[in-house]
């Protein structure tokens, strides 16, 4: 957009808001690429934006920030992080800095589940009036209830949950012949986390994946998308009627 149709928009009887896509450079198996977390959080932000738009708000997405708190993945080629602090100031910086051109309110959108990466995107908003603010993502319990039995299992970075969401957004950034050889590792990141193990090498993700890929859909792709555009849209209702 141009500056004077933004400040029309800004100016305009609906209160504007700005989603502000967050994910991380990261492996995610032979089949899906290193940006996998980003392409989430945007595909998921757009069908959000839509659904806010119907509820009588005008809804923008920001440019990505496609970098975070990366060292799960650290053994294999392409993971890039950046310090949990460094991440929050950005954050904390682009919310205020949108809050002051007049937006009504920044949700942020994350989609890269590595607890010190979500711990980091979470504190971004700390201080900041909860009606301007939030944070959706799936890790939150009320949310994560509501997505597929894969990821409920913990066993969903790049498998079938993840591969069917790049298969519905972004089906040429999907590898599909490595993908349909794939076989199953049915190994639950949540558990091995909470077990105190934090490196995908030492989990037993010998190829940076978790999950079924090979069992995934662009259809299954689709309705989870649906369900994270529904759940960015309800964070931001409801923080906007606090």
């Amino acid at each position: 957009m141009t500056t004077d149709e933004l400040a029309i928009l800004i100016d305009s009887s609906k209160p504007l808001v700005v989603l502000l896509p967050v994910g991380a450079i990261e492996p995610h198996g032979p089949h899906l690429a290193l940006e996998t977390d980003v392409v989430i959080s945007q595909a998921a932000a757009v069908r959000a934006a839509s659904v806010l738009s119907a509820g009588g708000l005008a809804a923008l997405i920001a440019p990505a920030v496609p970098y975070g708190v990366t060292e799960c993945a650290a053994a294999f080629s392409g993971a890039v992080s950046v310090p949990a602090a460094t991440l929050t100031a950005l954050l904390q910086s682009l919310v205020e800095s949108y809050l002051g051109n007049g937006i009504a309110h920044v949700g942020i959108v994350n989609n890269h589940l590595e607890p010190a990466h979500d711990q980091a995107v979470r504190a971004a908003i700390n201080g900041i009036d909860s009606t301007r603010a939030s944070v959706s993502s799936p890790l939150t319990r009320r949310w994560a209830r509501t997505l597929s039995g894969e990821f409920k299992s913990g066993a969903c970075h790049a498998g079938r949950y993840e591969t069917s969401i790049m298969m519905a957004a972004a089906p040429e950034l999907v590898r599909d012949h490595e993908r349909g050889e794939l076989p199953e590792v049915p190994i639950s990141l949540s558990e091995k986390l909470q077990s105190g193990v934090e490196d995908f090498a030492e989990m037993g993700l010998s190829r940076a994946y978790a999950g079924d890929p090979a069992r995934a859909t662009a259809e299954h792709g689709s309705e989870q998308l649906d369900l994270l555009a529904e759940m960015i849209a309800t964070q931001v209702s409801e923080a906007m009627e606090s």
